[in-house]
């Protein structure tokens, strides 16, 4: 997801979009740019790569200016390099752009009629000159930018500068997040708070459609029609001090590690410490008169909803789909009335979970999110948010926010058991003591880091690796498999160990590793089976168990890993984290950019 910030400043404005853009740069990107209002006119600077490249273009030809666009752009049309990089520039205006401005082909043939001739491959570049076009028709830079709007079909948000106006700044939003922050004197516009934190802690979000006039002495924002609307403006409490690494070498690993405490910070949003149940708000809709909850998410979130459909099954008797939110949305899936459609995401602006989203309240469901951002868009289209604690995550792989999103939807599993008459009290009680429990067993696997260090060196030159479960430790082994080749580049699936047989074991011979998630669930027996199948033909197994199957097992592979003796029911909470720390060494052992994987983006905000 490409990141945006815009500053109407009092001082000159490059060292806080640069700065701005450092706290974006989370998001996964491949160039980088600003562009001020300068006392000769519109100027930028762009530099493919990192932003250390931008710093050393900068370095070598100063830029200032009280007014200024920054970006980093994660490519979409378009490969990436400086030709390509935004903000794109027009001798009338310079913007910067996210998403994807699907009619472009249709728009850059009309203006190519008119004789505007184009250096970038990118759909942002036609958006800019769009914008032109009608400004040298004489329209204001506010009729230009609403025209052209009525025009662009797509997701996307945008944010413009006018040469000529140095008191003015225009952004809009359709399908892709645009906040506002409001300074004394002076105003800004960012992809999220979270870029706009050491500036303002006074933030409003615009809309679906909504486009915004800025000036230095505030902001007024217009709808779709042209009219214009009120937006609150909220208080965050997000801080520049939130996103630093510590004392770690990647933010990834600082946010496994943060694991204990925000696991404990959102469970105590559900748990009782005085009856030790779990007790969740007034909801809006009923358990008990549910016909069936619709998960629906992407990538790590999906697997986290994978997991939660064997909790409601089993302790609620709750019938759940779990589906892809880039299949579902175009499946016309027929859904009961008064179902509800549960969707789960990190930054809560995931383009495919939201179109989901709009399609389930089209269809009757109750809407219900589970996102680690309160104020996004999904959680504010939602009936009911739940909000997870992790805090802001900067890594692009999810670590934290997945094992939040775990614990959540296990809270809702025993309420809705609960509820449902399939619970007994003493059973909600031992399952609610189990869940309080997490935190402290997350520590002590944190403790096995440099054991775990040692594992990654008996693997990391593999060029394939398996990871098999069963029950709801398959998702788990799907989800390590995702952290391993994201991070390290090496080719790992996973698999429901039942289904070696189906084809996968062909895979296996002396150069396959195979990572076994078995807690001594009444799964145990038959994944123990699996593995001694796999090493019978003489695979490298990395057992993860308990007390009791290492007992069984452990003696039996290349290398193990012991996690606490816990209930089945939160296993899979736990048995995430090794997974998390393995593929975070191996990626350390192959040098790659752990934080920024290549081709990735933290928030996918298109198609």
């Amino acid at each position: 997801m490409c990141g945006i910030v815009g500053v109407l400043g009092k001082n000159d404005v490059v060292p806080s979009l640069v700065d701005g853009l450092q706290r974006l740069e989370y998001r996964g990107y491949d160039s980088a740019g600003i562009a001020t209002l300068t006392d000769k006119g519109l100027d930028r600077r762009r530099a493919e790569g990192k932003l250390k490249n931008l710093k050393s273009v900068l370095e070598q030809t100063p830029l200032s200016g009280l007014a200024g666009i920054g970006h980093t752009r994660w490519a979409t049309h378009g490969v990436p390099n400086e030709t390509n990089a935004h903000p794109h520039k027009t001798p009338r205006l310079a913007l910067v752009h996210n998403g994807i401005i699907e009619n472009y082909q249709e728009i850059s043939e009309e203006l190519a009629d008119r004789g505007y001739v184009f250096e970038s491959e990118t759909d942002t570049e036609i958006a800019a000159w769009l914008i032109t076009s009608h400004l040298e028709d004489g329209k204001t830079p506010e009729e230009a930018m609403a025209a052209s709007l009525g025009r662009f079909q797509g997701a996307f948000s945008l944010a413009v500068i006018f040469e000529g106006f140095d008191d003015l700044m225009i952004g809009a939003r359709r399908g892709a997040p645009l906040a506002v922050g409001w300074g004394d004197g002076e105003m800004f516009l960012g992809s999220d708070a979270l870029a706009l934190a050491p500036l303002t802690n006074r933030i409003s979000y615009l809309e679906e459609d909504d486009w915004v006039v800025l000036t230095r002495e505030g902001a007024t924002f217009y709808d779709k029609s042209g009219a214009e609307v009120a937006r609150e403006v909220k208080q965050t409490q997000l801080t520049g001090a939130l996103i630093g690494k510590g004392n770690h070498r990647h933010f990834m690993m600082k946010e496994i590690m943060e694991q204990p405490a925000v696991i404990g910070e959102t469970l105590n949003s559900f748990f009782n410490p005085k009856t030790r149940t779990i007790t969740l708000p007034d909801l809006p809709f009923d358990w008990n008169t549910l016909p069936k909850v619709t998960i629906v998410a992407c990538g790590t979130s999906y697997y986290a909803g994978m997991v939660a459909k064997y909790w409601f099954e089993k302790l609620a008797a709750l019938p759940v789909e779990i589906d892809i939110a880039s299949e579902f949305r175009y499946r016309s899936m027929p859904l009961p009335k008064g179902g509800l459609a549960l969707f789960i995401s990190q930054s809560g602006e995931t383009a495919d979970t939201l179109a989901a989203l709009r399609y389930a309240r089209e269809e009757g469901q109750h809407i219900a999110s589970i996102v680690n951002v309160e104020e996004s868009s999904m959680g504010r289209e939602s009936d009911f948010v739940f909000h997870t604690q992790a805090g802001p995550e900067i890594g692009v792989a999810s670590t934290k926010a997945f094992t939040c999103q775990l614990v959540t939807l296990a809270c809702l599993a025993i309420d809705a058991g609960k509820k449902r008459g399939v619970l007994s009290e003493d059973e909600e009680a031992a399952l609610s003591r189990a869940l309080s429990e997490v935190p402290a067993r997350a520590a002590e696997i944190l403790a096995h880091d440099e054991a775990i260090q040692e594992l990654a060196k008996k693997i990391f030159e593999a060029r394939d690796i398996l990871y098999i479960g069963r029950g709801p430790g398959y998702p788990i082994a799907l989800e390590g498999a995702l952290k391993l080749k994201e991070l390290s580049y090496i080719h790992a699936e996973g698999y429901a160990a039942g289904e070696l047989k189906h084809g996968p074991i062909a895979l296996i011979d002396e150069q396959v590793p195979v990572i076994v998630v078995a807690p001594t669930d009444h799964f145990f027996e038959k994944t123990a089976s699996n593995m001694q199948e796999v090493m019978a033909r003489n695979a490298q197994v990395i057992f993860m168990s308990d007390a009791e199957g290492m007992k069984k097992l452990g003696d039996k592979a290349i290398g193990s890993i012991e996690i606490p003796t816990v209930d089945p029911f939160v296993s899979p909470i736990l048995y995430t984290i090794p997974v998390q720390i393995l593929a975070y060494h191996v990626a350390v052992l192959k040098g790659t950019d752990v934080d920024q994987p290549r081709n990735l983006a933290k928030s996918v905000t298109v198609e």
